[in-house]
């Protein structure tokens, strides 16, 4: 690990500032950060710990929905009781995260800015545009049975890491932003992440200067919610595919259906696809299949992970079944 200085903020303006040196970077609860570091994939010169920064609370909202402060951890996010209730997709999505140790540590803004886990990006020898663009993909042609079956590209086949976002990505979430000018900006989980294109290293729509204040939580859509992950082992483990899915019905009949992928693009990955051939239709497998092979239509495997995109159609089909169930 390269030597460093570090400073912990008191206030949301003063760690903007101290953002302005060069080679300046954030630092909460570190579970990503300081991995990268150690491997010196990430080299900061100065760190501004945020962590104390008074961003932790979760609190109502006017319209009944939810502000969680960035600096809540996600153990507490997943616990708090207004989650639980009315969020059980998030709060299942989040204790399928990492450890226990883990979630009493990573804030919920540190979660959205996590780093993929594909391995050549964490192996130097290895050409990896996100991290030294130019430099190649070794993971197309090379071992990638994790990666992307969705919105990939030609530099950049790697997959978003976070169950967080995929379960706010089927609550419509947004995300409230800071920069140091004082002004607030919002924007939704839907367009705060993006796809790789030819800039895989440009993971987001945070500008140079912002921070994350908090996300914003609408009303409790309704209908069942449900968040299915299927992975290697039964912890500490990323998704090779997980869905949130939260259905409605009236009788009979699917009223409205919001279905996100994780484990299977750059970002998480919201099927309007998979949502129109089930609104409107009846609740039965039948059409549960339909809506799959509607989700998956555009997928492309590269050869070891071309088994995701049937286990993607079964994780849905499961997930649905079960969103109607409890809805």
């Amino acid at each position: 690990m390269r030597t460093f200085t570090y400073e912990r903020a008191t206030d949301a303006q003063g760690a903007l500032a101290a953002m302005s040196r060069p080679g300046a970077k954030f630092i909460s609860g570190g579970t990503n950060l300081l991995d990268l570091m150690k491997l010196e994939i990430e080299q900061p010169s100065h760190l501004v710990d945020i962590s104390r920064l008074p961003l932790a609370d979760i609190e109502e909202l006017p319209d009944g929905g939810l502000r969680l402060g960035a600096q809540a951890t996600n153990s507490a996010a997943a616990a708090d009781p207004r989650v639980r209730t009315r969020y059980p997709v998030l709060t299942q999505a989040l204790v399928s995260g990492a450890s226990g140790q883990l979630r009493n540590m990573a804030s919920v803004g540190g979660n959205l800015l996590q780093r993929t886990r594909c391995p050549y990006f964490y192996y130097s020898a290895a050409g990896c545009n996100k991290r030294d663009p130019g430099s190649g993909c070794a993971a197309i042609g090379g071992y990638n049975r994790i990666h992307a079956i969705l919105g990939a590209s030609e530099a950049c086949i790697a997959t978003h890491p976070s169950d967080m976002a995929v379960a706010m990505t089927a609550l419509e979430a947004q995300i409230e932003l800071l920069d140091s000018d004082h002004s607030t900006r919002r924007v939704a989980i839907a367009d705060f992440h993006r796809l790789p294109g030819d800039t895989p290293h440009i993971e987001t729509d945070l500008r140079p200067g912002e921070m994350i204040t908090s996300v914003m939580l609408p009303p409790a859509p309704p209908g069942g919610q449900v968040y299915r992950k299927v992975r290697d082992r039964a912890s500490f483990e990323f998704a090779l595919v997980s869905v949130a899915a939260i259905v409605a019905t009236d009788g009979e009949t699917i009223s409205s259906a919001r279905v996100a992928f994780g484990g299977v693009a750059h970002k998480p990955w919201r099927s309007a696809d998979a949502e129109a051939a089930l609104t409107g239709r009846p609740a039965t497998m039948a059409t549960y299949r339909t809506a799959a092979e509607a989700a998956m239509r555009d997928a492309v495997g590269q050869g070891h992970n071309d088994f995701k995109i049937e286990l993607a159609k079964r994780t849905l089909c499961r997930t649905l079944a079960r969103a109607v169930q409890v809805s």
